[in-house]
């Protein structure tokens, strides 16, 4: 233990005094992260707003065929604009979002009682045109539906006749939980930060330390190549715990400058859930120490263990990537498997969701189990003879 101890205090020193280790550990990660997407995540949620809350200009074709029709959007508000000479170009242009076009045909066919046809020149693959064109759907719909109603009475007929169910939502979210769509991206930080956070200092202790010539005096003490090597795994594993907290302690904050309420969505990471969130990630920490320290030992040179890290970075987006292409029910097996249990119940945990304790101990002890093995072949790795040697 007093070996574990020494080298572990002599890792943690040592990286303290390099201002890029300080840096890349302590602020990049941890900090520029949290930062920078709730910046984001303002802005967007800005934007939104402003959109919906300001009148839609929307360019119309043959208005003149339409007046009520027109007269009804504007007061839903939507502005009528004249429409550009070649529509279908503009919009492919991203010069308007949609254009409204209004055949001749439609006066007759109104007067007569038949089913009108309008038509939407639009470009569904332009994500920044969506709301203007469901705002103008919708409201294309309600006027359709005044008017059948209208219509039908003038007949002696109830409207409902025509709508025979009636389709009452019962939205059992609540605004914590619809967090869950706004921060479908927090697992995946959280991770990645533990991952990063680790990642310098596990290089920098064995494949830097080789090429510097420092590793063999090291080595050639009396003492075991196990506690040396558990010994950097722990100041690993510290800077990979420090990052974590600093990344939860950096979004509590930044996220309560996001107007999240005008959503109608509520973040609650307070000290209560932040604890749960680090006892949820900090095995993942060990994980991330262990085989990022089995890499470095493995690796012939600096150079070489920055690629192994640099592609092992991209292990942690792995599971988000699953949800979000293919959104799955949580099944009890689920939890047992490392990384997937950790986005499921990091989910839980922002959404406000009661974190069972049997799948919280389930995902520690399997993860814990992982780490030991990584440990375990990174011990192995240590008792090579040309460890120490230089490439």
């Amino acid at each position: 233990m007093s070996t574990l101890t020494i080298v572990w205090w002599k890792e943690i020193l040592e990286n303290l005094r390099d201002r890029r280790t300080v840096i890349s550990t302590f602020v990049f990660g941890p900090l520029f992260g949290p930062v920078l997407i709730a910046g984001f995540m303002a802005f967007a949620i800005n934007q939104d707003v402003k959109r919906a809350e300001k009148d839609l200009e929307i360019p119309v074709i043959g208005a003149e065929h339409a007046p009520n029709l027109i007269a009804f959007l504007e007061q839903s508000g939507i502005k009528v604009v004249a429409a550009p000479a070649d529509p279908k170009s503009a919009v492919r242009k991203r010069e308007v979002d949609v254009v409204l076009t209004i055949p001749a045909s439609y006066a007759d066919e109104w007067r007569g009682g038949e089913r009108a046809r309008v038509e939407l020149i639009l470009d569904r693959s332009q994500m920044q045109a969506q709301q203007s064109i469901a705002r103008l759907s919708e409201t294309l719909l309600r006027y359709g539906q005044m008017t059948a109603a209208q219509r039908l009475l003038i007949r002696g007929i109830e409207p409902e006749v025509i709508a025979p169910i009636e389709i009452a939502s019962l939205d059992q979210s609540t605004p914590q939980s619809r967090a869950g769509m706004l921060l479908a991206f927090f697992p995946y930080i959280l991770i990645l930060t533990v991952f990063a956070g680790a990642s310098y200092l596990a290089i920098d202790t064995t494949a830097g330390e080789r090429e510097r010539h420092t590793l063999e005096p090291l080595l050639i003490n009396p003492v075991s190549r196990a506690s040396v090597m558990l010994g950097k795994l722990c100041a690993t594993a510290t800077f990979a715990f420090i990052s974590l907290i600093l990344c939860i302690v950096a979004f509590a904050f930044t996220i309560q400058l996001v107007p999240t309420g005008k959503l109608g969505i509520t973040i609650v990471l307070g000290a209560r859930e932040g604890l749960l969130l680090f006892l949820i990630t900090a095995p993942i920490a060990l994980v991330g120490a262990a085989l990022q320290v089995m890499l470095a030992a493995f690796s012939k040179s600096y150079r070489e263990a920055q690629t192994y890290l640099s592609l092992l970075v991209l292990l942690p987006a792995l599971p988000s990537m699953i949800m979000a292409v293919n959104p799955i029910k949580a099944q009890e097996w689920m939890y047992a498997v490392p990384l997937l249990s950790h986005q499921l119940l990091i989910e839980q945990a922002v959404k406000g969701d009661v974190v069972e304790t049997g799948h919280l101990l389930t995902s520690m002890l399997v993860t814990l189990l992982v780490a030991a093995v990584f440990a375990w072949m990174a011990s192995r790795l240590y008792h090579r003879e040309r460890l120490a040697i230089s490439a």
